[in-house]
Protein backbone atom coordinates (compact mmCIF):
# COMPACT_ATOMS: atom_id res chain seq x y z
CA UNK A 1 0.00 0.00 0.00
CA UNK A 2 2.75 2.40 0.82
CA UNK A 3 4.43 1.77 -2.58
CA UNK A 4 1.28 2.64 -4.55
CA UNK A 5 0.53 5.86 -2.69
CA UNK A 6 2.93 8.10 -4.72
CA UNK A 7 1.48 6.76 -7.97
CA UNK A 8 -2.02 7.77 -6.95
CA UNK A 9 -0.77 11.25 -6.21
CA UNK A 10 0.79 11.53 -9.67
CA UNK A 11 -2.44 10.36 -11.30
CA UNK A 12 -4.56 12.85 -9.31
CA UNK A 13 -2.17 15.72 -10.09
CA UNK A 14 -2.19 14.92 -13.80
CA UNK A 15 -5.99 14.77 -13.87
CA UNK A 16 -6.23 18.12 -12.08
CA UNK A 17 -3.81 19.73 -14.55
CA UNK A 18 -5.73 18.46 -17.58
CA UNK A 19 -9.03 19.71 -16.12
CA UNK A 20 -7.55 23.15 -15.56
CA UNK A 21 -6.25 23.38 -19.10
CA UNK A 22 -9.67 22.35 -20.50
CA UNK A 23 -11.41 25.01 -18.40
CA UNK A 24 -9.00 27.71 -19.59
CA UNK A 25 -9.48 26.78 -23.26
CA UNK A 26 -13.27 26.80 -22.93
CA UNK A 27 -13.33 30.23 -21.25
CA UNK A 28 -10.95 32.00 -23.70
CA UNK A 29 -13.30 32.31 -26.79
CA UNK A 30 -16.13 33.68 -24.68
CA UNK A 31 -13.90 36.38 -23.23
CA UNK A 32 -12.48 37.42 -26.63
CA UNK A 33 -13.54 41.11 -27.10
CA UNK A 34 -13.24 40.91 -30.90
CA UNK A 35 -15.71 38.02 -31.06
CA UNK A 36 -18.11 39.80 -28.72
CA UNK A 37 -18.08 43.01 -30.78
CA UNK A 38 -18.58 41.07 -34.03
CA UNK A 39 -21.54 39.26 -32.52
CA UNK A 40 -23.09 42.55 -31.43
CA UNK A 41 -22.53 44.22 -34.80
CA UNK A 42 -24.45 41.58 -36.75
CA UNK A 43 -27.94 42.36 -35.29
CA UNK A 44 -27.33 46.09 -35.70
CA UNK A 45 -26.43 45.67 -39.37
CA UNK A 46 -29.57 43.58 -39.91
CA UNK A 47 -31.74 46.22 -38.26
CA UNK A 48 -30.19 48.94 -40.39
CA UNK A 49 -30.83 46.97 -43.56
CA UNK A 50 -34.53 46.65 -42.67
CA UNK A 51 -34.92 50.38 -42.07
CA UNK A 52 -33.50 51.39 -45.47
CA UNK A 53 -36.51 50.28 -47.58
CA UNK A 54 -38.92 52.03 -45.21
CA UNK A 55 -37.15 55.32 -45.73
CA UNK A 56 -37.38 54.91 -49.50
CA UNK A 57 -41.11 54.11 -49.37
CA UNK A 58 -41.89 57.21 -47.32
CA UNK A 59 -40.12 59.39 -49.87
CA UNK A 60 -42.15 57.89 -52.72
CA UNK A 61 -45.49 58.28 -50.94
CA UNK A 62 -44.78 61.92 -50.15
CA UNK A 63 -44.26 62.77 -53.82
CA UNK A 64 -47.98 62.62 -54.69
CA UNK A 65 -48.95 65.45 -57.02
CA UNK A 66 -51.94 67.69 -56.36
CA UNK A 67 -54.91 68.70 -58.49
CA UNK A 68 -57.26 71.67 -58.35
CA UNK A 69 -57.39 75.43 -58.96
CA UNK A 70 -55.06 77.95 -57.35
CA UNK A 71 -54.88 81.74 -57.62
CA UNK A 72 -51.58 83.53 -57.32
CA UNK A 73 -50.87 86.71 -55.38
CA UNK A 74 -51.73 90.08 -56.91
CA UNK A 75 -48.65 91.66 -58.50
CA UNK A 76 -48.77 95.45 -58.76
CA UNK A 77 -47.25 96.93 -61.91
CA UNK A 78 -46.83 100.46 -63.22
CA UNK A 79 -50.02 100.12 -65.27
CA UNK A 80 -52.18 98.08 -62.93
CA UNK A 81 -52.59 94.82 -61.03
CA UNK A 82 -51.90 91.38 -62.49
CA UNK A 83 -53.17 88.14 -60.97
CA UNK A 84 -52.96 84.62 -62.40
CA UNK A 85 -55.18 81.61 -61.76
CA UNK A 86 -54.07 78.06 -62.60
CA UNK A 87 -55.92 74.80 -63.09
CA UNK A 88 -53.67 71.89 -62.16
CA UNK A 89 -54.15 68.16 -62.72
CA UNK A 90 -51.64 65.61 -61.46
CA UNK A 91 -49.17 68.39 -60.70
CA UNK A 92 -49.27 69.73 -64.27
CA UNK A 93 -50.76 73.04 -65.45
CA UNK A 94 -53.74 72.37 -67.73
CA UNK A 95 -55.06 75.95 -67.88
CA UNK A 96 -53.76 79.43 -67.06
CA UNK A 97 -55.67 82.70 -67.07
CA UNK A 98 -55.26 86.25 -65.83
CA UNK A 99 -58.11 87.20 -63.50
CA UNK A 100 -56.63 90.71 -63.23
CA UNK A 101 -54.63 92.64 -65.82
CA UNK A 102 -54.00 96.29 -66.74
CA UNK A 103 -56.85 97.89 -68.67
CA UNK A 104 -57.92 101.25 -70.04
CA UNK A 105 -56.73 102.89 -73.23
CA UNK A 106 -53.51 101.44 -74.61
CA UNK A 107 -53.19 99.08 -71.62
CA UNK A 108 -56.31 97.19 -72.72
CA UNK A 109 -54.85 96.64 -76.18
CA UNK A 110 -51.53 95.40 -74.78
CA UNK A 111 -53.33 93.13 -72.33
CA UNK A 112 -55.43 91.63 -75.16
CA UNK A 113 -52.24 90.87 -77.08
CA UNK A 114 -49.99 89.76 -74.23
CA UNK A 115 -52.16 87.76 -71.80
CA UNK A 116 -53.24 84.99 -74.23
CA UNK A 117 -49.61 84.44 -75.19
CA UNK A 118 -48.52 84.36 -71.55
CA UNK A 119 -51.31 81.91 -70.72
CA UNK A 120 -50.20 79.62 -73.52
CA UNK A 121 -46.55 79.78 -72.49
CA UNK A 122 -47.42 79.00 -68.86
CA UNK A 123 -49.30 75.84 -69.88
CA UNK A 124 -46.57 74.74 -72.30
CA UNK A 125 -43.64 75.43 -69.93
CA UNK A 126 -45.29 74.23 -66.71
CA UNK A 127 -43.33 76.83 -64.73
CA UNK A 128 -42.76 80.59 -64.47
CA UNK A 129 -39.66 80.59 -66.70
CA UNK A 130 -41.49 82.09 -69.69
CA UNK A 131 -40.56 84.86 -72.10
CA UNK A 132 -41.94 88.36 -71.73
CA UNK A 133 -44.18 89.59 -74.52
CA UNK A 134 -42.60 92.36 -76.55
CA UNK A 135 -44.29 95.70 -75.86
CA UNK A 136 -45.86 94.46 -72.60
CA UNK A 137 -42.85 94.13 -70.32
CA UNK A 138 -44.54 95.35 -67.12
CA UNK A 139 -47.57 93.12 -67.62
CA UNK A 140 -45.32 90.15 -68.42
CA UNK A 141 -43.22 90.71 -65.29
CA UNK A 142 -46.29 90.96 -63.06
CA UNK A 143 -47.77 87.88 -64.72
CA UNK A 144 -44.67 85.80 -64.03
CA UNK A 145 -44.56 86.94 -60.39
CA UNK A 146 -48.18 85.99 -59.81
CA UNK A 147 -47.68 82.75 -61.74
CA UNK A 148 -44.78 81.77 -59.50
CA UNK A 149 -46.81 82.42 -56.36
CA UNK A 150 -49.61 80.26 -57.76
CA UNK A 151 -47.12 77.48 -58.49
CA UNK A 152 -45.87 77.69 -54.91
CA UNK A 153 -49.44 77.15 -53.70
CA UNK A 154 -49.83 74.06 -55.90
CA UNK A 155 -47.65 72.15 -53.40
CA UNK A 156 -50.40 72.46 -50.78
CA UNK A 157 -53.11 70.99 -53.02
CA UNK A 158 -54.53 67.57 -52.04
CA UNK A 159 -53.27 64.57 -53.93
CA UNK A 160 -55.05 63.90 -57.18
CA UNK A 161 -54.75 60.15 -56.59
CA UNK A 162 -56.29 58.93 -53.35
CA UNK A 163 -54.75 55.51 -53.88
CA UNK A 164 -51.12 56.65 -53.98
CA UNK A 165 -50.26 56.08 -50.32
CA UNK A 166 -52.09 52.75 -50.28
CA UNK A 167 -50.30 51.47 -53.35
CA UNK A 168 -46.99 52.54 -51.86
CA UNK A 169 -47.76 50.51 -48.72
CA UNK A 170 -48.78 47.42 -50.62
CA UNK A 171 -45.66 47.54 -52.78
CA UNK A 172 -43.48 47.93 -49.69
CA UNK A 173 -45.01 44.95 -47.91
CA UNK A 174 -44.70 42.68 -50.93
CA UNK A 175 -42.20 44.10 -53.33
CA UNK A 176 -41.46 40.68 -54.75
CA UNK A 177 -45.10 39.93 -55.69
CA UNK A 178 -45.65 43.45 -56.92
CA UNK A 179 -42.66 43.27 -59.24
CA UNK A 180 -43.70 39.93 -60.66
CA UNK A 181 -47.28 41.12 -61.07
CA UNK A 182 -46.35 44.22 -63.03
CA UNK A 183 -43.97 42.36 -65.31
CA UNK A 184 -46.01 39.28 -66.14
CA UNK A 185 -49.44 39.17 -64.52
CA UNK A 186 -52.23 40.31 -66.79
CA UNK A 187 -54.63 41.02 -63.92
CA UNK A 188 -52.08 43.09 -62.06
CA UNK A 189 -51.19 45.03 -65.23
CA UNK A 190 -54.84 45.84 -65.88
CA UNK A 191 -55.37 46.84 -62.27
CA UNK A 192 -52.69 49.51 -62.34
CA UNK A 193 -52.68 51.05 -65.83
CA UNK A 194 -51.53 54.41 -64.48
CA UNK A 195 -48.13 53.11 -63.42
CA UNK A 196 -47.35 50.75 -66.27
CA UNK A 197 -48.95 52.98 -68.90
CA UNK A 198 -47.19 56.14 -67.80
CA UNK A 199 -43.87 54.30 -67.56
CA UNK A 200 -44.24 53.06 -71.12
CA UNK A 201 -45.63 56.26 -72.59
CA UNK A 202 -43.09 58.36 -70.69
CA UNK A 203 -40.45 56.94 -73.01
CA UNK A 204 -42.28 58.27 -76.08
CA UNK A 205 -40.72 61.39 -77.54
CA UNK A 206 -42.69 64.54 -78.28
CA UNK A 207 -43.37 65.08 -81.96
CA UNK A 208 -44.56 68.00 -84.06
CA UNK A 209 -47.39 67.65 -86.58
CA UNK A 210 -48.61 70.28 -89.06
CA UNK A 211 -52.23 70.31 -90.22
CA UNK A 212 -53.54 70.98 -93.70
CA UNK A 213 -53.75 74.53 -95.03
CA UNK A 214 -57.34 75.78 -94.89
CA UNK A 215 -58.35 78.59 -97.22
CA UNK A 216 -60.63 81.22 -95.68
CA UNK A 217 -62.23 84.37 -97.07
CA UNK A 218 -59.36 86.46 -95.69
CA UNK A 219 -56.42 84.12 -96.24
CA UNK A 220 -54.98 80.66 -95.46
CA UNK A 221 -54.80 79.19 -91.96
CA UNK A 222 -52.49 76.36 -90.97
CA UNK A 223 -51.91 74.96 -87.49
CA UNK A 224 -48.89 73.14 -86.08
CA UNK A 225 -49.07 71.20 -82.81
CA UNK A 226 -46.55 69.49 -80.55
CA UNK A 227 -47.84 66.23 -79.07
CA UNK A 228 -46.34 64.32 -76.14
CA UNK A 229 -47.89 61.19 -74.59
CA UNK A 230 -51.03 61.75 -76.66
CA UNK A 231 -51.57 65.30 -75.36
CA UNK A 232 -51.14 68.65 -77.08
CA UNK A 233 -48.37 70.54 -75.32
CA UNK A 234 -48.10 73.42 -77.79
CA UNK A 235 -50.12 74.86 -80.66
CA UNK A 236 -49.33 77.70 -83.05
CA UNK A 237 -50.52 79.01 -86.38
CA UNK A 238 -47.83 78.86 -89.04
CA UNK A 239 -50.19 80.60 -91.45
CA UNK A 240 -52.95 83.12 -90.69
CA UNK A 241 -54.68 86.03 -92.48
CA UNK A 242 -52.46 89.11 -92.64
CA UNK A 243 -52.74 92.67 -93.93
CA UNK A 244 -54.75 95.62 -92.65
CA UNK A 245 -57.57 94.70 -90.29
CA UNK A 246 -56.84 90.98 -90.76
CA UNK A 247 -53.47 91.35 -89.04
CA UNK A 248 -55.13 92.92 -85.99
CA UNK A 249 -57.75 90.20 -85.80
CA UNK A 250 -55.10 87.51 -86.18
CA UNK A 251 -53.03 89.05 -83.38
CA UNK A 252 -56.08 88.95 -81.10
CA UNK A 253 -57.54 85.60 -82.14
CA UNK A 254 -54.64 83.22 -82.74
CA UNK A 255 -53.09 83.33 -79.22
CA UNK A 256 -56.52 82.57 -77.74
CA UNK A 257 -57.10 79.72 -80.16
CA UNK A 258 -53.63 78.30 -79.39
CA UNK A 259 -54.39 78.36 -75.68
CA UNK A 260 -57.78 76.72 -76.14
CA UNK A 261 -56.28 73.98 -78.31
CA UNK A 262 -53.75 73.07 -75.60
CA UNK A 263 -56.32 73.23 -72.81
CA UNK A 264 -59.00 71.22 -74.66
CA UNK A 265 -56.70 68.72 -76.31
CA UNK A 266 -59.01 68.55 -79.33
CA UNK A 267 -60.57 70.73 -82.04
CA UNK A 268 -63.80 71.38 -80.14
CA UNK A 269 -62.90 74.93 -79.15
CA UNK A 270 -64.87 78.16 -79.23
CA UNK A 271 -64.50 80.64 -82.06
CA UNK A 272 -63.06 84.03 -81.15
CA UNK A 273 -65.60 86.82 -81.42
CA UNK A 274 -64.85 89.06 -84.40
CA UNK A 275 -62.61 86.46 -86.05
CA UNK A 276 -65.10 83.81 -87.15
CA UNK A 277 -63.46 82.92 -90.46
CA UNK A 278 -59.99 82.63 -88.90
CA UNK A 279 -61.39 80.54 -86.03
CA UNK A 280 -63.18 78.17 -88.40
CA UNK A 281 -60.07 77.70 -90.54
CA UNK A 282 -57.97 77.20 -87.40
CA UNK A 283 -60.24 74.44 -86.08
CA UNK A 284 -60.26 72.63 -89.41
CA UNK A 285 -56.47 72.67 -89.68
CA UNK A 286 -56.17 71.68 -86.02
CA UNK A 287 -58.42 68.68 -86.60
CA UNK A 288 -56.32 67.54 -89.55
CA UNK A 289 -53.17 67.85 -87.42
CA UNK A 290 -54.79 65.74 -84.70
CA UNK A 291 -55.78 63.15 -87.29
CA UNK A 292 -52.18 62.93 -88.45
CA UNK A 293 -50.98 62.63 -84.86
CA UNK A 294 -53.35 59.76 -84.28
CA UNK A 295 -55.76 61.76 -82.09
Amino acid sequence: MRKSHPVRRVVLATAATVSGVVLLLSLKPASDPAAASAAGAAPQATAGAQQAPQGGQQGGAGAAAGSGTVTGNVAQTQYGAVQVRLTVSGGKITKAEAVQAPKGGLSSQKTALAVPKLNQEAVAAGNAQIDAVSGATYTSTGYKQSLQSALDKVKSLPSGSAGSPGSGTSSSSGSGSSASGSSGSGSSGSGSPGTSGSAGSGQAQARTVTGKTVQTQYGPVQVRITVSNGKITKADAVQAPAGGLSSQKTALAVPKLNQEAVAAGNAHIDAVSGATYTSTGYKQSLQSALDRAGG
